[in-house]
């Protein structure tokens, strides 16, 4: 059944929204009147006085708007429905997004949210369509186009292989997409199948920048290291890495490839410690020369006793030559090795037959999100 959404918890007071304004004098990254004008267009205090830049020249949806059809996944801080927008006649994805006591902290993580999906714009990453709020609300939910999709859910179904075109198709998509945001100066920090969304015209989109950052490759600037699922999760932010660039999206795109190929993630380790030594088991282990130059914080504890030696080749001999050769670029060690998006896009592996097909020309599968492929699970657990 489907659920008309209202304006949420407008008996709530607004003492509460302004004083939590009040109690951060200058936190506003827009000018004291802009704010006060998009109060007046119908954003909330709380959300114009932290998030101001990023919903500059936005009007708010009305939540009347729309009409929750079921919840299709599930987040930390969020909960994703699919909705049918009643004015453009389509349906959308609605991330709810939940703030704890509208903490000006999360509320400024969420801007910094919407103010990178704003800044990208390419068919290979999500587009975010709107915002929907009221002047008295507060909650938040983020309007995107609807995906049937995602990588993940597709692989877990049993007895489904991909093609080598569709693989391809596949990886490329998801390199064009990276190569945009990186040159948009924005880092994903969690490609995974996940996050990686497939509409029934086999268009993949990269998706959740809910951990993404603005960069400069001009400028060292330190991030944190507790970032990307562990699978996906590159040597040099397990060793503590603060400083780092595109090369950690690169690594996490590698894993995806060999994923597509072997139909199951190449590396899950259970903790970091463990996912460190598959990773050296793998891919080797850094050269004396990296360790030196790294200075990474916890080099000296997970540097192994005796060296390890790559054998990313003899585990994969049954991958294709050019699958092999990106893969192994993709999996170095060191992150100045891994190229980036735009030279990957331009290695053999695109160039040789079978030539990647078209997204049209994907096979169409009826709807299976890994939110859809854990409750298959769960209901088989409980049988």
């Amino acid at each position: 059944g489907s659920v008309r959404i209202h304006g949420e918890n407008l008996d709530r007071k607004r003492e509460k929204v302004e004083c939590v304004v009040r109690q951060h004098p200058g936190r506003s990254s827009v000018p004291k009147a802009i704010e006060g004008e998009q109060v007046a267009a119908g954003w909330p205090a709380w959300l114009a006085a932290v998030a101001g830049e990023a919903i500059q020249g936005w009007i708010p949806r009305r939540a009347d708007s729309f009409e929750k059809l079921d919840k299709i996944g599930q987040g930390t801080y969020s909960n994703v429905y699919r909705a049918r927008d009643l004015d453009q006649k389509k349906v959308v994805a609605l991330k709810k997004v939940r703030f704890d006591n509208l903490e000006p902290e999360s509320v400024r993580f969420m801007a910094r949210e919407i103010h990178i999906l704003r800044r990208l714009d390419h068919p290979n990453v999500i587009k975010l369509e709107g915002l929907v709020t009221s002047r008295m609300s507060c909650s938040l939910y983020l309007v995107f186009e609807y995906m049937e999709h995602d990588l993940a859910g597709l692989a877990s179904n049993p007895g489904l292989k991909f093609s080598e075109p569709q693989v391809k198709c596949y990886m490329q998509q998801l390199l064009c997409g990276l190569d945009h945001c990186h040159s948009r100066g924005v880092l994903h920090h969690d490609i995974k199948g996940s996050n990686l969304l497939l509409d029934n015209n086999g268009i993949l989109k990269i998706a959740d920048f809910g951990l993404a950052s603005f960069y400069d490759p001009l400028q060292n600037q330190p991030f944190t290291s507790r970032v990307v699922t562990l699978w996906y999760r590159p040597p040099e932010l397990l060793l503590g890495a603060t400083y780092y660039g595109t090369a950690v999206d690169l690594w996490s795109t590698g894993c995806i490839l060999a994923e597509l190929y072997a139909g199951k993630p190449i590396m899950p380790g259970r903790t970091e410690v463990e996912q460190l030594h598959k990773i050296f088991k793998l891919c080797g282990s850094p050269s004396e020369d990296y360790w030196r130059k790294s200075k990474l914080p916890h080099a000296t504890i997970f540097k192994p006793q005796r060296p390890y030696r790559r054998c990313v080749a003899e585990t994969f001999k049954e991958f294709p030559a050019p699958a092999l050769a990106l893969m192994e670029t993709l999996l170095s060690i060191d992150p100045s090795d891994r190229g980036s998006a735009a030279s990957a896009l331009k290695s053999e592996f695109f160039t040789t037959k079978p030539l990647p097909c078209g997204p049209s020309s994907l096979p169409k599968y009826p709807p299976s999100k890994e939110f859809d492929a854990k409750m298959r699970n769960e209901e088989a657990r409980r049988c």
